[in-house]
């Protein structure tokens, strides 16, 4: 195209708009202004384009024939309640297309704690399945052939005892360890950056990455050792770029560390996997995913490998969970559409999809029938599977792939001047910038700068109940309990203590594998818990010291009539009765923190005194905290769906320690369903998904100033 014919277009486009072209650069949150046109001018020194799928850097895919060979594994992530419960749910989706199983664990067994520990009342069976031993793991898989289904298990803390009675369950069905397929994600450094359900330090736990690694390179040649995630990074807030660069990182990092246990880089090279988030911003997601495999290559190129196949990235995606949204939940069905098809044209080996009621709720089987087929609709009706990479040779596509990949490339050699990932992580940066980017767009959303639709713009006047999925934790619970207890009873002690014990030593002295030692203690029926704590006993606790970013929020709100109005109505209010002090509280297991760091930041600006509480508190002990801090609120975030249980204990301890004074309200993934029940047990508001930060600051401010008068 002549620079003639360009400033025609130039000329004609300024006519129609009355404005510069420039006007419509559209400034995205990854620091990259996208132009409304993209010609070929733009891809100039654009250097992977004649590249082909199936060769190296395989930006047009890790498969030469892709989609038109076989089409990527549809998976759905399940697991609630009770072992029998998800195996039910497991059956009916198989009989109806899905491919593979997905599984997701409740928070007590991710945090290594059995189903009968005090500090899981409120978890068990909630946000997945609970497992307590491989009693619990053989009912999950009943009649599901482990020699023919492929099992992906999201599972990081508590990764050794999960993955060990995987394995036994797996060879009392008759399927050796060398036949079992899958993939086990032991993603260690992202749960220190964004999700939290960690057990030890960050050194011991790489230790867990790597010999798991090793000990499914020599022993499970079909099985995936690890599957780097940067889904959470980005559901907890973090931008493309950082998406991309910092699980790239983390990547880079866990093959130096299988590369210290004496593995050749070809061994296990080739078992590494990828997973990532697909969110609404449609042609970037696809781009994120051709980027990440041109640099997965160039990154992998630094450790000589002989396969070729060893600097190929495979990745499964799964459709954002942010994007759902409350409010007028059937347009979360039209969301996931249009992110499955983003995952798709971007390359994915497997997809997620998610239900509608999802930002509420685990799935019910009628949402959960409509995410499968959005993909069985995707794979057969609309002609995706048929070419190769069909967007290959856009000049936006190709352009945005370029410039995401230069950006993260910055951010990867920034980790690397640091001294790599774990050293990065240790030092905060990755989980600072997360939490800027989540505060950032925040505050964009609700000055509406960023529009969702149903949310903050186009409302219903009114919105309507749907059905949901109710757990019932404390049947749940008991049910746990009677299995655990029977599985104590019918064991042998003697061997339980032995090969806790053996691997107690494992733990202490370096010496062998852990994963080998955790297998025969699952064989002789030790529980999660008990392998978790056999190597608590040499590693710890890990313990976080949360920190709010500050001067994000309010500095996006800077000029704003309505917030300075808040400021000076908050203000006035300090001035009168001194500046309250609020709590933002996480109970329970639930690690999910990006709401509750959002709000901690803006009350921060707007001008409370705000104390961010430890992860993993019992009700009581953030009740004896906030007594001993002398907060006026204290605000619980619930993601977990543990509210029902842990509210109510917390209304109950701080009266019980003569704090009933103290306001208790509650925030996160609630569903309107149990609004009532809350209130009625001593909440004084609740605060559902989509809540504008600023309505629920005026919201808090309302019952303080109403609490004062009433004293």
């Amino acid at each position: 195209m002549s620079e003639k014919t360009l400033k025609d277009w130039e000329q004609l486009a300024e006519k129609e708009l009355k404005a510069p072209p420039e006007s419509l650069l559209w400034h995205t949150v990854e620091g990259i202004d996208v132009k409304p046109l993209y010609t070929a001018q733009d891809l100039e020194g654009v250097n992977h384009l004649d590249s082909l799928p199936g060769f190296a850097p395989f930006v047009r895919g890790p498969r030469a024939t892709m989609y038109a060979g076989r089409p990527w594994t549809i998976r759905q992530y399940a697991g609630f309640s009770t072992a029998e419960a998800s195996n039910a749910f497991y059956r009916r989706n198989l009989a109806a297309g899905q491919k593979g199983l997905s599984v997701a664990f409740d928070l007590a067994t991710h945090r290594g704690y059995d189903s009968d520990h005090p500090r899981v009342e409120g978890d068990v069976g909630k946000a997945g399945v609970a497992i307590d031993s491989v009693e619990d793991m053989k009912i999950l898989f009943d009649g599901i052939p482990l020699k023919e289904m492929s099992v992906s298990m999201t599972m990081n803390g508590a990764v050794i005892p999960i993955l060990a009675s995987f394995i036994v369950a797996g060879e009392e069905q008759g399927c050796s360890r060398a036949e079992l397929s899958g993939t086990i994600q032991n993603d260690i450094l992202k749960e220190f950056m964004v999700r939290n359900t960690y057990i030890y330090p960050p050194e011991p736990s790489m230790r867990i990455v790597a010999d798991i690694i090793e000990y499914t390179a020599r022993e499970m040649p079909r099985f995936n050792s690890i599957s780097i995630s940067g889904y959470h990074m980005q559901e907890a807030g973090a931008t493309l770029v950082q998406e991309l660069a910092f699980t790239l990182a983390d990547g880079r990092e866990y093959v130096r560390a299988a590369i210290a246990k004496g593995l050749n880089v070809d061994e296990f090279a080739g078992r590494l996997s990828f997973f990532f988030a697909i969110g609404m911003n449609f042609f970037m997601e696809i781009a994120k995913l051709r980027a990440a495999r041109l640099l997965w290559s160039s990154i992998m190129q630094e450790f000589k490998p002989q396969k070729p196949g060893s600097l190929m990235l495979r990745t499964h995606c799964q459709t954002s969970g942010v994007s759902l949204q409350e409010q007028d939940p059937y347009n979360n069905v039209i969301r996931t559409a249009y992110e499955a098809m983003s995952a798709v044209l971007g390359g994915t080996q497997s997809l997620h999809t998610n239900a509608l009621d999802e930002a509420m709720a685990l799935p019910t089987d009628f949402s959960a029938r409509i995410a499968r087929n959005t993909q069985l609709i995707l794979s057969h009706e609309t002609g995706v599977t048929k070419v190769v990479d069909p967007l290959a040779g856009s000049y936006y596509i190709e352009s945005l792939t370029n410039e995401l990949a230069e950006k993260a490339w910055a951010l990867i050699e920034e980790v690397e001047k640091l001294g790599g990932m774990t050293k990065a992580v240790g030092d905060g940066l990755p989980k600072r910038l997360i939490e800027e980017a989540a505060t950032k767009r925040q505050a964009a959303i609700d000055r509406g700068e960023e529009v969702i639709v149903g949310v903050n713009r186009f409302r219903l006047e009114t919105e309507e109940d749907i059905d949901i999925l109710a757990i019932d934790n404390s049947a749940v619970r008991t049910s746990q309990i009677r299995r655990l207890e029977e599985v104590r009873r019918q064991r042998d002690p003697k061997r339980v203590e032995e090969t806790l014990a053996a691997l107690t030593e494992v733990a202490r002295s370096g010496d062998g594998n852990l994963l080998a030692a955790a297998v025969e203690a699952a064989r002789a029926r030790a529980t999660v818990g008990e392998i978790s704590d056999a190597m608590r006993a040499v590693f710890g606790d890990h313990t976080a010291v949360p920190e709010v970013v500050s001067d994000i929020y309010g500095a996006a709100y800077a000029d704003d009539p309505e917030y300075k109005t808040l400021v000076n109505r908050l203000a006035g209010y300090s001035n009168a009765s001194g500046t309250p002090k609020i709590m933002v509280a996480k109970l329970g297991q639930d690690g999910h923190d990006r709401g509750a760091k959002v709000i901690a930041s803006a009350f921060g600006d707007i001008g409370f005194t705000v104390l961010a509480g430890p992860l993993f508190q019992t009700p009581e002990e953030a009740a004896d905290l906030a007594v001993a801090q002398k907060v006026q609120v204290v605000g619980m975030s619930s993601l977990a769906a543990g509210h029902q249980t842990l509210a109510p204990q917390l209304v109950q301890a701080l009266k019980a320690k003569g704090a009933e004074n103290v306001i208790v309200v509650v925030g996160g993934v609630v569903p309107r369903q149990d609004y009532d029940y809350l209130l009625e047990n001593g909440v004084a508001a609740v605060f559902g998904p989509g809540t504008n930060v600023l309505e629920a600051a005026n919201r808090v401010l309302d019952l303080l100033e109403g609490k004062r008068r009433n004293t």
